[in-house]
């Protein structure tokens, strides 16, 4: 049930966050879209190979491709994320400020710790690491909700057109990692 409410909340997180990423133009919100998509994306995976009846070495071949595919995505995100930030900075682009944005910044931020605690949870009383590195993946979204909110609010309160650059930036690290775990399989 977890899984499937993460997937619906990750569903609607990735239109808002690309629909208004796209209109201010912030590559920071855009980013976060994306990274919500890849998430959705290995989400529906893992929740695909658990229902699906696969043999144990299909399973694991299957589950072998998923995280390899997951985590280049992952690394190609926090690539385009530095190049376009330095670009947007070297550039001096000001994106728009973004109220809706904003508000998804915040409600992520209310929902993705919630998730992942309760993900936490039943992955102890589980004893399952599946579980847990979903939990994982879903605190690194909450932590970019926060990276994310204070960009979008610097731009919005005090017209910092830097911010949502720099946002972009402080992102990247933390995908690129998630992106080297994932290819790594230490996130599971």
């Amino acid at each position: 049930m977890l899984a499937s409410v993460t997937l619906v909340y990750n569903t609607v997180e990735v239109v808002f966050a690309l629909a208004a990423g796209m209109s201010a133009g912030s590559i920071a919100l855009i980013g976060f879209g994306v990274d919500s998509f890849i998430e959705l994306a290995a989400g529906a995976i893992a929740l695909w190979r658990l229902e699906e009846e696969l043999d144990p070495e299909s399973r694991s071949e299957a589950e072998g491709i998923s995280a390899r595919l997951v985590g280049a995505s992952f690394l190609l995100l926090g690539a385009y994320l530095a190049l376009r930030a330095f670009l947007a900075l070297l550039n001096q682009e000001a994106p728009e400020s973004s109220i809706l944005g904003i508000v998804i910044a915040l409600v992520s931020l209310a929902v993705m710790p919630y998730l992942a605690r309760e993900k936490r949870r039943v992955a102890d009383a589980l004893e399952s690491g599946a579980l847990r590195a979903e939990s994982v993946q879903t605190s690194l979204c909450a932590w970019l909700s926060a990276i994310l909110l204070g960009g979008l609010v610097l731009r919005a309160a005090f017209g910092w057109w830097w911010a949502d650059p720099v946002a972009a930036l402080v992102m990247t690290p933390i995908i690129v990692r998630e992106g080297f775990e994932t290819l790594r399989g230490t996130n599971r």
